[in-house]
């Protein structure tokens, strides 16, 4: 007789069906799993072994063999104790192989058969329940299922609950899910003294999704700033929500099963390795950009980067993926993120300050931002200088506009771009191109004179001139403006990025 019992395993966040096949057999006493599994999955032996023992199941003498199906795909982590100690109390006849045959299963087992969470469990949900199943999973992670709307959610404590459950003798409720976390309060940006050239930048930046590049020295309030965006971005929608849920479940970050409106703040530090900024490592997980979805990933001290963990950058600002390429599959995370990246000018970072600066000034400077490949600079929409702040300045009561005020104006931009792009995949001014920039972002002729004299005089490349129009179209919005002028343009060309001087 075999047994089958359907399991998942993950591919990024795609979900691919897996059948757990037990089988019970005349012979030697064995347990043997097959089916390309990993150390985690092998070691599910000796874990399923102690928890049926913990409830005063014992394994037959009979050889047990357990085939997990393609078995040409290759099965990493915990989640299938839970399901193969189903098939083989399925196997003994103690739980309904027929009742089953209707879930999802999966879970990590203790040894005195208790379950534990496991990542992808909502993944999982939302597979299920296009599939018409249930899911079984452990009660910690039941709450997280319950997101995906799937009435059939089955989320015991321990084993034995599950077995009592199948018998009839102790009903399992249908777990709820939780109330979405506010994440507390964000910094304000009344905070910040001074600095109106930044700050002018930064709610352009939050408006249209804009990467966002502020250079000056230590100190100045560059990091400050970057705190403050997320206290000027709008909640994240509904569907835009349940993308960054089903990275973060497939990464173990869902504390609690309990998901969230705001926008991510990602701020790695500089020593991350490739594997953790873009995504991969031995299970290619999803790595900074993925988690930063929807979001914001802050990069400080951006030179101190490792140059080839930034130049891997370059391919998900321009598409939105995050793609993780090994010897026999390619893994694909989603990676629409809002970059915000704070450098100093120069290694000592007092480029401005003759008496301050090294003696290598100026020349450090072009030294220090050339450990910066072009590509990746040009991909900034906007460039800011954030000088130093006066003694005075700090003196000063708190300015009148917080982050509330921008909020609201920058809420408005962004209500402005969901009409214009209403029907399409685009969400913000950041993603236009082609006919849709052309479209939406053409400026009148004033505008595009002035935009054509600039081109050739910045010499901007095809990507700088069509990022000047994305952050003029943005202004504009910012304005109540229905079309890109000249006052617009010139805004937009004022945060252009200028190559420091020898």
């Amino acid at each position: 007789m075999v047994v089958r019992i359907r399991t998942v395993a993950f591919e990024g966040i795609e979900v691919v069906p897996v059948e757990v096949e037990v089988a019970l057999a005349q012979g030697l006493p064995a347990f043997s799993v097959v089916g390309l599994p990993d150390k985690a999955v092998a070691e599910s032996r000796e874990r399923v072994r102690a928890a049926l023992g913990a409830i005063g199941l014992g394994l037959p003498p009979k050889r047990i063999t357990v085939n997990l199906a393609p078995a040409d795909l290759p099965k990493e982590g915990s989640h299938f104790d839970l399901p193969i100690a189903l098939g083989l109390m399925a196997a003994l006849g103690l739980v309904p192989a027929d009742e089953l045959e209707s879930y999802v299963a999966l879970g990590e087992l203790s040894l005195d058969g208790r379950l534990n969470p496991v990542a992808g469990v909502l993944n999982a949900a939302v597979a299920a329940g296009a599939e018409d199943r249930g899911l079984i999973c452990p009660a910690a992670s039941g709450p997280e299922a319950a997101w995906a709307g799937n009435a059939a959610v089955l989320a015991p404590d321990s084993l034995i609950a599950l077995v009592n459950h199948f018998k009839g003798t102790q009903l399992l409720d249908t777990p709820r899910p939780r109330p979405p976390a506010d994440g507390g309060p964000v910094p304000d940006l009344r905070d910040v003294k001074g600095q109106e050239s930044a700050k002018r930048a930064l709610e352009i930046a939050a408006a249209g999704g804009h990467h966002l590049l502020m250079i000056g020295p230590p100190g100045s309030g560059k990091s400050m700033l970057a705190a403050r965006l997320p206290g000027l971005l709008p909640p994240l929608e509904p569907a835009e929500a349940l993308e960054l849920s089903l990275v973060q479940s497939v990464a173990g970050q869902l504390a609690g099963g309990t998901i969230t409106r705001r926008r991510p703040f990602r701020d790695p530090h500089h020593s991350a390795s490739q594997a953790a900024l873009i995504g991969g490592g031995q299970r290619a997980r999803p790595g900074e950009v993925s988690l930063a979805h929807r979001g914001v990933l802050f990069l400080d001290e951006l030179p101190e980067f490792q140059r080839g963990v930034l130049d891997a950058l370059r391919q998900p600002i321009e598409s939105g993926r995050a793609v993780v390429a090994r010897a026999n599959a390619h893994v694909t995370y989603p990676a629409r993120f809002q970059l915000v990246a704070a450098m100093n000018p120069c290694r000592c970072g007092q480029l401005a300050d003759a008496g301050l600066a090294c003696a290598r000034a100026p020349k450090c400077a072009a030294d220090y931002q050339s450990r910066l490949s072009g590509p990746l600079l040009d991909r900034f929409d906007l460039a800011v200088e954030v000088p130093a702040v006066a003694v005075a300045d700090l003196a000063l009561p708190p300015p009148a506009e917080g982050s509330r005020e921008v909020a609201l104006r920058v809420a408005a931009a962004r209500r402005v771009q969901a009409a214009r792009f209403a029907g399409t995949r685009l969400t913000t001014n950041a993603e236009m191109e082609g006919e849709v920039l052309d479209t939406h972002a053409g400026p009148d002729e004033a505008g595009r004179k002035l935009l054509l004299d600039a081109a050739s005089r910045l010499r901007l490349s095809a990507r700088g001139y069509h990022r000047v129009l994305k952050v003029a179209r943005t202004i504009a919005d910012l304005a109540g403006a229905g079309r890109v002028g000249r006052v617009h343009v010139a805004e937009a060309l004022s945060f252009r990025r200028r190559e420091p001087t020898n």
